[in-house]
């Protein structure tokens, strides 16, 4: 298996950097990347986690913005999409057994990649799906993460005619059926620019459409109820407030007010008793905050910098 990040128009592939596959849980195979910054002199390692079907090269032009600013970025693609291995036959279904999975495979890509590749401090951005897995495990990260910055979490599922609860009782019925690794919604990946919930940029999206067009390989199609089920049981345990408590990594929360994925209400709820949490609105941004025009885009950056690494920097 090759460790391979593929270029496409407009969208390089940042240099100086390392590749490669580790084993995650239960020995799945994760495609990672450590992109090391020009300065002799490091800031310390901005841990990136993904959203629901992305992959590294996606986020491309956030490395470079990163590491110029001397820190070194550390990502993988999760399990179950990317170029890392898929849990079912049929690689468009997005599935997982566990949530817990996830948090396992980001133990072990911070005991066995980060902490002996990469440098100190470390720093978590987190986007939608990975904001979750980070909101999961913040309270047993402490000792190894300094800050987070989180965009957009998904702590709620927008755009649906049923609430959450009902959603996760009717996925729970079916993967106690054996039918957990069936989708229940079509799939929406090919929708045009105008129908998009993600990002009003039209470039960013197009370039993000060619990487898939090159490389369908790296795409996703709709959840699996197993997938649903777990998230949503996931969202009901971390936004209780006894969770929230117990997460004292100063955080960053950046939500866009026009999210139609994650209901920007669920989001700013989050705030309540994240004591541990500044929230900061992006008023007329969609979900993908690092996708978006540059008026949004930057608003995020520029707390993102701001925040990170902290100390004198902060």
């Amino acid at each position: 298996m090759d460790a391979i990040l593929h270029d496409t128009p407009g969208n390089p592939v940042p240099g100086n950097h390392i590749t490669g596959f580790f084993k995650g849980h239960r020995g799945v195979n994760l495609r990672y990347a450590i992109f090391r910054s020009e300065a002799s002199m490091a800031k310390g390692t901005v841990i990136i986690l993904q959203g629901r079907n992305e992959s590294i090269e996606k986020y491309f032009e956030t490395i470079r913005h990163i590491t110029a600013r001397g820190l070194w970025v550390a990502t993988f693609d999760l399990r179950g999409q990317g170029n890392s291995d898929r849990q079912l036959p049929d690689a468009r279904r997005g599935h997982v057994r566990r949530f817990s999975d996830y948090e396992r495979d980001l133990d072990i890509f911070l005991e066995e990649v980060v902490l002996p590749d990469a440098r100190l401090p470390f720093f978590i951005l987190a986007h939608s799906t990975g904001a979750l897995i980070a909101l999961s495990a913040a309270p047993r990260l402490i000792s190894r993460i300094d800050r987070m910055v989180l965009l957009a979490p998904f702590v709620a599922l927008g755009g649906q005619k049923f609430s959450g609860g009902a959603i996760r009782h009717l996925t729970r019925a079916l993967s106690w059926l054996g039918l957990g690794s069936r989708c229940l919604s079509k799939d929406m990946s090919a929708r045009p620019f105008e129908d998009n919930p993600l990002t009003s940029d039209p470039e960013r999206f197009q370039r993000n459409r060619q990487i898939l067009e090159a490389h369908p390989e790296l795409g996703l199609g709709p959840p699996t109820a197993r997938w649903l089920y777990e998230t949503l049981t996931t969202i009901r345990r971390v936004t209780q407030p006894a969770h929230l408590y117990a997460i004292t990594i100063p955080t960053v929360l950046l939500a866009p007010a026009r999210d139609m994925v994650v209901p920007y209400s669920a989001q700013e709820n989050l705030s309540r008793y994240f004591r541990a949490a500044q929230f900061i609105p992006v008023a007329g941004a969609r979900h993908e905050l690092l996708q978006e025009r540059d008026k949004y885009r930057a608003q995020a950056l520029a707390a993102f910098d701001a925040f990170i690494p902290g100390g004198d920097d902060a």
